[in-house]
């Protein structure tokens, strides 16, 4: 897809490997298909609004940040709560789809790659159910 994963906590690198070797390598014979940073005092995640002064550590979320290094989206989850992977992917594939038409195509809510994208328009204000239904894109 053209895309770099980051994994980045205040863990140390010492307990990202213990936490890679005990854990995650049960899960995926490989460990971790990433690299993992340590955002060590927070900087990172203090730029990003996710750091917890309180506890001292990042709250988890995923961003996707466009080649020009612009926010697109984000999703910030109580940690009790997991990521959805699938969902990550499908956002990346509608950002790279509306940047490679320079913002002539818009991909609705649950928008996959074989389904059919929007042009925007004024003529599409207060039309988008006659080109999109949520039961033509389930």
């Amino acid at each position: 897809m053209g895309v770099q994963i980051l994994a980045v906590s205040t863990d140390s690198i010492f307990t990202h490997k213990v936490w890679s070797e005990q854990e995650i390598s049960k899960m995926n014979k490989s460990g971790v298909p990433f690299p993992m940073l340590t955002d060590k005092g927070g900087e990172m995640g203090k730029a990003y609004g996710v750091y917890d002064e309180d506890g001292g550590v990042d709250f988890r979320g995923s961003f996707i940040i466009d080649p020009d290094g612009i926010v697109q989206a984000f999703e910030v989850l109580t940690p009790s709560v997991g990521r959805n992977p699938r969902e990550a992917i499908r956002q990346i594939q509608a950002l790279q789809k509306v940047r490679e038409s320079e913002g002539k195509e818009a991909c609705p809510s649950n928008w996959t790659p074989e389904k059919k994208t929007l042009t925007p328009s004024p003529d599409l204000v207060g039309n988008v159910w006659k080109e999109w239904s949520v039961e033509d894109n389930k």
